[in-house]
């Protein structure tokens, strides 16, 4: 059974900066693609950013593009999303979530009843 970790959330004013850290366990077979994803009350889990494990392709949601990075440390068997520039609309729960197929294109990439595999969540929390 494939088990996520996430780390590093916390509270941080805005314009500063967060790396979230997801340690991938479990598997018998290497998940293809690992994303994060956030949630807010009330509204619904969306997409962040995801990166293919074979090989070094990534996709961000136009809210993450060019504040966001996401890579990935195969030896550690870690997924690390970088956030800069973090604005208070980026508050919310963050999620690690793993598929074992590959990312996809469109809207399939971050639809997050593709992923079978969630962390718990690590909380972050933008002041203005």
């Amino acid at each position: 059974q494939v088990q996520l970790a996430e780390s590093g959330g916390g509270s941080v004013q805005a314009g500063g900066s967060l790396r979230l850290s997801c340690v991938v366990t479990g598997y018998t077979y290497r998940p293809n693609c690992i994303g994060w994803l956030r949630q807010v009350p009330g509204k619904e889990r969306e997409g962040v950013a995801s990166i293919y494990r074979g090989g070094d392709d990534t996709y961000y949601a136009d809210s993450a593009k060019g504040r966001f990075t996401i890579s990935q440390d195969n030896a550690e068997n870690t997924v690390s999303l970088q956030m800069n520039s973090l604005k208070p609309e980026d508050t919310a729960m963050y999620y690690c979530a793993a598929k074992p197929f590959p990312c996809g294109s469109g809207g399939w990439v971050f639809r997050p009843s593709n992923f079978p595999y969630w962390g718990q969540g690590t909380q972050v929390t933008v002041s203005s």
